[in-house]
């Protein structure tokens, strides 16, 4: 019993320990935290050294709305722990009626359509948080049918 405590705590203080080394460097495998505009809850995980997923849930006053990122980086040489990436996916959303009262020539209801992304991403040396800025246009398919220009913006993320 005592050899399985103590190769349970070896595998847990290595964990640990290899985790924060990932933590407090340039490079980390995953965060999670806010992205401001119009304000959503921020999740990016990398599948691979410069490939990454971003998953975003926003909530604001005209409803929700959920996007799925694929996203490539590349290393900006001279600046430790800066990146920029491009990438795509989709996105749901629903419109309340706010939406329709707000503006009188848009629907309410289900929204779909895709997704660009280009930006800058930073891992703090030394510290567990990421900042990026981005911009994020996207064309709906289904309901409104537009080109939107407006998403994106400033992410604060504790990384992993």
């Amino acid at each position: 019993m005592n050899k399985i405590i103590l190769i349970a705590a070896f595998i847990c203080i290595s964990t640990i320990s290899y985790s924060q080394e990932i933590n407090t460097g340039t490079d980390y495998k995953t965060s999670i935290g806010i992205k401001i505009y119009p304000g959503a809850l921020d999740i990016k995980h990398f599948i691979k050294p410069n490939v990454a997923v971003e998953g975003l849930a926003y909530i604001w006053q005209y409803g929700i709305r959920t996007t799925a990122l694929y996203e490539i980086h590349g290393k900006i040489s001279g600046v430790e722990g800066l990146k920029y990436y491009i990438g795509g996916g989709a996105h749901v959303g629903f419109y309340n009626n706010r939406w329709a009262i707000d503006f009188p020539t848009r629907q309410t209801g289900l929204d779909i359509g895709v997704d660009g992304v280009i930006g800058l991403d930073y891992k703090i040396p030394g510290a567990p948080l990421n900042i990026s800025f981005d911009w994020q246009p996207s064309i709906d398919l289904i309901g409104y049918n537009s080109f939107d220009a407006g998403w994106g913006g400033l992410g604060i993320r504790y990384t992993f």
